[in-house]
């Protein structure tokens, strides 16, 4: 006579008691939760990082280093978080810099492009065309009397750079 093997309905349960209970503990998102509000607070420190320190050579990867992350998660949170890449937000904090002191009007383009932290006078002009719209030699021109006798708060706010390549294109006329 030999027995059957008899189907275990106490083993492991593959579905919920009851809705909102899991094997008769309550389903919570804390974890999940936790991890997130710690991905966040890290990417703060990053991007924080970046602004203190936007002149020094930076790259993702050292940037990921210092977080404990590597350096494809914090590329994607990054971008999910704040709307562009870590390297985009650096570029975008170097050229904000970069503007300002091309206003001052006493430094040479290639001047203000090593100041603030490009290795490369073409990737600088051109990263710079594609933010401001104009290159920097002629933003320098045009605007070192557009904001005189303008609060440096109020300055900084106006001539902002537009981020994601949203500059409207120079008119070719």
């Amino acid at each position: 006579m030999t027995a059957s093997p008899a189907k275990s309905t106490t083993a492991i349960r593959l579905a919920p008691l009851k809705p909102g209970m899991w094997q008769d503990r309550p389903v919570t998102s804390r974890p999940a939760d936790a991890q997130r509000l710690s991905d966040l607070a890290r990417l703060r420190r990053v991007r924080d990082r970046i602004d203190r320190e936007y002149a020094k050579p930076l790259d993702v990867e050292a940037l990921a280093h210092g977080v404990n992350m590597s350096a494809g998660h914090l590329s994607r949170q990054f971008r999910l978080a704040y709307g562009e890449s870590p390297y985009s937000y650096l570029m975008t904090r170097r050229i904000e810099r970069a503007m300002a002191l091309l206003r001052r009007g006493d430094l040479s383009v290639t001047d203000v492009c090593f100041a603030v932290g490009c290795s490369s006078l073409g990737t600088f002009s051109t990263r710079f065309t594609e933010l401001v719209g104009v290159p920097p030699s002629v933003y320098r021109r045009e605007a070192a009397g557009a904001t005189a006798g303008m609060p440096p708060c109020v300055a900084k706010q106006v001539t902002r750079p537009v981020r994601n390549r949203e500059a409207p294109a120079p008119s070719r006329t």
